[in-house]
């Protein structure tokens, strides 16, 4: 859906049959979505993972920090099916693993896990919402981007496990596939995968050091991990392993967030969106990008 209201904006001639049919069936999809029903009856959470088959059964209830972040700020600027603030501040901000407050390399996190995680927490949500200048009464969002991911570099420039291939030009601990299947892999779970997504999806946080990791993944291995598809999905090579595989989900951030960092494209586009605007303003967030106004909304 993020992407989606992006699209919505972009094709924006007033005149154009084939745009305003777009228009037109993004919002319509964008006012069908039932926000409110994945409180499971009016709670002060969202949950993951409802269906007519099962119902509740997973019974996951979505709290932060972690990459889940675009779903209650969408949730919260729904027009026809809205959330209340109360469902951002007493679940997604209620949990043990919400705030942090630790130094790590000589870098603050504001939010998350230990180390701050893997690295998709602080791209997924971010392909649309700029994080430029945004915050809210819990954290300065550049900040906490920005130093989640030279925590996970300095880390991998330190290997304390002595993988073979980490280093400045070499970097980037996230989720994707493995020698051995699927991990989530950041700082505390590490197996030796560095996977392209995570220091290419993070150019607009870091782009001299993604850079660096752009020239050697394409000059020095490309023989091993560039296709017609761009770059593979991970690689591990103290393990000699080179995946085949190429994930849409893991694709789609690096397109973008070079996007964002080259000219601002999708941050523009989402943040335009007046839904969002409201949204953001309903949950107390600040942003430049959203338009002060003399009345609260509520």
């Amino acid at each position: 859906m993020q992407g989606l209201l992006c699209a919505r904006q972009y094709f924006n001639d007033p005149e154009n049959n084939i745009e305003r049919e777009v228009r037109s069936r993004i919002s319509w999809l964008w006012d069908g979505i039932e926000f409110n029903w994945f409180t499971k009856e009016g709670q002060d959470v969202l949950y993951w993972h409802w269906s007519p088959n099962n119902g509740w059964a997973m019974n996951f209830p979505v709290r932060g920090f972690n990459e889940c972040l675009i779903m209650y700020i969408l949730a919260a600027s729904s027009d026809k099916y809205p959330v209340s603030g109360a469902v951002y501040h007493r679940g997604w901000a209620e949990s043990n693993f919400f705030l942090n407050g630790k130094t790590y390399y000589g870098h603050k996190l504001p939010l998350g896990f230990e180390y701050g995680g893997p690295l998709f927490f602080s791209q997924y949500s971010f392909l649309g919402l700029n994080p430029t200048g945004l915050k809210d009464r819990y954290a300065n969002y550049w900040e906490q981007n920005q130093n989640h991911t030279l925590i996970n570099y300095d880390y991998c420039v330190e290997n304390p496990k002595e993988f073979k291939g980490y280093g400045e030009n070499c970097w980037g601990l996230t989720a994707g596939d493995t020698y051995n299947g699927y991990d989530a892999y950041s700082p505390t779970n590490d197996g030796g995968t560095i996977a392209p997504t995570a220091a290419l999806a993070a150019f607009p946080y870091t782009p001299d050091k993604s850079m660096k990791a752009l020239k050697h993944f394409y000059y020095d291995l490309g023989d091993k991990i560039w296709s017609e598809y761009g770059f593979v999905d991970g690689f591990n090579e103290t393990k000699n392993w080179y995946a085949k595989s190429h994930l849409a989900i893991d694709q789609g951030p690096i397109i973008v967030m070079i996007e964002n960092y080259r000219t601002g494209l999708l941050w523009n586009l989402f943040m335009s969106c007046p839904e969002i605007q409201r949204g953001l303003k309903k949950l107390d967030f600040e942003s430049p990008y959203v338009k002060k106004e003399t009345t609260k909304i509520n």
